[in-house]
């Protein structure tokens, strides 16, 4: 059997994966850092850490406007990640070039942290709206060469 971690293609995609799935991650500490220093938690047992009386805790249980911003960025990233992992995944299979995998794997990397910037950084649509729309290209683009190279019905 063939050593596929040998194939450049595949190497690329580890590294590209790697890189989004390690970013979607840390939505959750960013998350976790905004509860904390706006004092909005979501749980009782959780702002019961941080409030020193019943009726502290009883404000802490709220939304945050901050909070919510990153948790739908977060929200986000999983719609779109784990869909470019498996499609990627898929697309490096499929034996493209080196030079056009690795387009489309760093574009969908930075589409997806310029997205991040854009939206816990509060930037003008349209940058974030265009940040998502390049990213789904782009994972569309490879679900394409998939479907074109072993279309079997």
């Amino acid at each position: 059997m063939v050593n596929l971690i040998d194939n450049e293609v595949l190497q690329a995609f580890a590294t590209y994966a790697t890189i989004v799935v390690l970013k979607m991650l840390m939505m959750a500490p960013m998350t976790a850092y905004f509860r904390i220093t706006r004092k909005a938690f979501a749980n009782p047992e959780d702002a019961g850490v941080h409030g020193k009386t019943p009726e502290d805790k009883k404000k802490m249980i709220k939304t945050d406007p901050d909070v919510e911003r990153v948790r739908r960025c977060h929200q986000n990233d999983l719609e779109n990640i784990v869909p470019f992992v498996l499609i990627g995944l898929l697309y490096a299979l499929t034996g493209p070039d080196l030079s056009t995998a690795l387009l489309h794997f760093r574009v969908f990397a930075g589409s997806r942290v310029i997205h991040t910037v854009a939206y816990v950084f509060i930037l003008p649509q349209p940058s974030r709206g265009l940040s998502w729309l390049v990213g789904m290209i782009t994972t569309l683009s490879m679900a394409y060469r998939i479907l074109n190279t072993v279309l079997l019905l």
